[in-house]
């Protein structure tokens, strides 16, 4: 889940000067010219010198994302906006950016997460004794058996199903439950300060085997991640998940807000096991 921060596209554009030097004129030697440019250009980060982060593990890292998790299990109730953009690669390896709003609303047990955008759309239900998955643009839906608590919906979900629901793995970080992971850290450390949305946070960055990721936490005593960054590395196209995200602490909720009732046309299909790679 980037060591480096991304880096979006700005467009601009580029004027490509042509010097013309008749060969009967003397002149000074003439100096190489710089390539021509044209079309979009990369913005460069104003630092320099690379940051040197190659198996840097720093406890205060470590201790960052277990706080973090921690306040964030402590919660009775959560509330959560997220606006994400989330990379598609093409077969020619052009990386598509998708960008959709996700709404959270979470207590024990249950939870609800709806996902929009202009392309697609998800709703995902868990009311404590099942969980649905729904498309509400094309109609269809499925509900299967659920256990009793989120984190074994989650893990049972991904197993038997192969669906990972969105910053799940925010929760993960403060239980135990990721220590294997801790572990396995290929690098762990902070990169600076940031204020993100108004909100000022402390930057961190970590790598994994197959992924890198970066999460800003808001300072003080609210550790709320304001911001989080995921990069696919096992794909060479690096496509990358962003998501800003707004919280609310222990709002009211009602049983009604987590059961899920069907349109009159939704068609009810079965859920397909993931039989894995």
């Amino acid at each position: 889940m980037a060591s480096s921060p991304f880096r979006a596209l700005a467009l601009g554009l580029s004027l490509t000067l042509i010097c013309t030097q008749s060969a009967a004129q003397t002149a000074p030697e003439a100096q190489p010219s710089s390539p021509p440019r044209s079309g979009v250009t990369m913005p460069r980060s104003a630092n320099a010198d690379p940051i040197v982060t190659e198996g840097v593990i720093e406890d205060g890292a470590i201790d960052a994302i277990k706080e973090m998790s921690n306040y964030l299990m402590s919660a009775k109730t959560l509330a959560i906006t997220s606006q994400s953009s989330l990379d598609v690669v093409t077969n020619d390896g052009q990386r598509i950016q998708l960008d959709g709003t996700t709404t959270y609303k979470a207590r024990r047990p249950g939870f609800v997460i709806d996902y929009e955008s202009d392309i697609k759309s998800r709703k995902f239900f868990y009311d404590g004794k099942n969980f649905t998955v729904y498309s509400p643009k094309l109609g269809y839906y499925a509900t299967v058996p659920a256990p009793g608590t989120n984190r074994e919906v989650l893990d049972t979900i991904y197993n038997k199903f192969g669906i990972a629901l969105p910053l799940e793995d925010l929760f993960r970080w403060g239980d135990g439950s990721n220590a294997d992971r801790i572990q396995a850290l290929k690098s762990a450390y902070e990169v600076g300060s940031a204020t993100i949305d108004g909100v000022e946070t402390d930057h961190f960055a970590f790598r994994e085997v197959d992924v890198d990721w970066e999460v800003w936490i808001q300072k003080g005593d609210q550790p709320w991640p304001r911001k989080f960054v995921i990069v696919d590395r096992t794909d060479p196209a690096r496509p990358t998940f962003t998501a800003r995200l707004n919280w609310q602490m222990n709002p009211t909720f009602t049983d009604a807000d987590f059961a899920f009732v069907p349109d009159a046309n939704a068609k009810r299909i079965q859920l397909a096991t993931f039989k894995g790679e």
